[in-house]
């Protein structure tokens, strides 16, 4: 299902996105009609079309949008909310001013799922703070890691310093039971967000370095599709996925209650 501005989308609707590919998103889990970190997403999506677009996105007309989609949807589902303008020229982008919202929903997956492997690459996201739709260098090299036997990829800056994952937050745990949430430019994930707001575990911000991982107790994927995700392997450095620390930050962020549409 797809309602562009509370409409079913059409495919002249969707031509320009899918032959330009400007704008910006964010994804949710919707569950029993609540989504955990509504107001961050929410928050996201005004402060990126600020960014991408140079304009004011109306926020209570965009939950307008999306609790129309969501309506009578029951259980768990994924929704993904989409600002790009239809009326956008390649030759002039300056001119899309005009941001329009997309809403798609989809069936939603198990949380968490299985532990995932990853493969570094030398990566820096273009305005990595913005969780923009360009998303084809993330993808090939998710593509260059699963043909090298792994899950994902794992972005390193050229200086050394671990970032994030293709399209995930990663945090490490280290030999006290510290949570790292790795210092260098990422995209600050709605699911990292609210862990970081956590009394417990222990949790700093600090820079990981290729040479630091060997070190660390324990690794981790955080989005909303995954909730928290254990990462068995970075590289050749193999990792627990049942760390106690791990199962605390998944009832933890369980706990955390939904906000009602």
């Amino acid at each position: 299902m797809a309602e562009l501005n509370g409409k079913p989308a059409t495919l002249d609707d969707l031509q320009s996105l899918a032959l330009t590919n400007y704008g910006h998103f964010t994804s949710m889990r919707l569950e029993n009609g609540t989504v955990r970190g509504l107001s961050l997403h929410l928050d996201r999506l005004v402060r990126d079309c600020r960014i991408v677009f140079g304009v004011e996105l109306d926020r209570e007309r965009t939950l307008s949008y999306i609790r129309k989609a969501a309506e009578g949807v029951t259980g768990v589902a994924g929704l993904r909310v989409t600002v790009f303008d239809p009326a956008i020229d390649m030759g002039r982008p300056s001119d899309a001013k005009d941001p329009h919202v997309l809403v798609n929903l989809r069936p939603g997956s198990a949380m968490p799922p299985p532990p995932l492997t990853a493969k570094t690459f030398t990566f820096t996201r273009d305005n990595a703070q913005v969780k923009h739709i360009g998303l084809h260098p993330q993808l090939r090299l998710r593509r260059d890691a699963q043909l090298a036997g792994f899950d994902d990829a794992v972005f390193v800056e050229p200086d050394g310093r671990i970032s994030e994952g293709g399209t995930w937050n990663l945090g490490f745990v280290d030999q006290d039971g510290t949570v790292i949430w790795p210092e260098a430019p990422v995209l600050p994930g709605t699911t990292m967000l609210l862990l970081r707001g956590l009394d417990a575990p222990k949790q700093i911000t600090a820079p990981v370095r290729l040479a630091d991982v060997p070190d660390m107790a324990a690794a981790f994927a955080t989005n909303v599709t995954i909730g928290v995700r254990s990462v068995s392997a970075l590289d050749d450095v193999q990792f627990p996925h049942d760390h106690p620390v791990l199962e605390a930050l998944r009832d933890a962020y369980v706990g955390i209650p939904g906000e009602r549409l």
